[in-house]
């Protein structure tokens, strides 16, 4: 199976984040199964023809959200759902929720904030 891809230049979203989005959603789909490797930096960006710190780019998000894991000189692959997610998740919420404490707001307040942001993110 090859990771066969485009990136169109002239639309709105940078060519990194079209590389990110794009594999994100094969990994969620089912497309790109768990452990399927994908190709290096260097490879990926000459046959898109991008700079490999493009590329490079959308993989450290991808690492970041847990679609993607690296390791080390065995390459680049296609990660397990759900633990790393679901980490980064958790963090993240503890994160925001001493932050709207240290803010002052009540859990009310801070729940309607987060309630607009995903709605926003989901667009619902």
């Amino acid at each position: 199976m090859a990771l066969q891809m485009t990136v169109d230049p002239g639309a709105a979203e940078p060519p990194y984040e079209q590389i990110r989005a794009r594999i994100a959603e094969r990994a969620r789909s089912g497309a790109l199964p768990v452990g399927y490797k994908l190709p290096t930096v260097r490879g990926f960006a000459e046959e898109l023809g991008l700079a490999a710190n493009t590329v490079a780019k959308a993989y450290r998000a991808l690492e970041a959200d847990g679609v993607i894991e690296t390791r080390g000189r065995n390459g680049t692959f296609i990660a397990a759902p759900g633990d790393t997610a679901d980490r980064e998740a958790a963090a993240a919420a503890a994160a925001y929720a001493q932050r709207a404490h240290r803010l002052g707001l009540d859990a009310g307040a801070a729940l309607a904030a987060v309630q607009d942001a995903l709605r926003v993110a989901y667009g619902d």
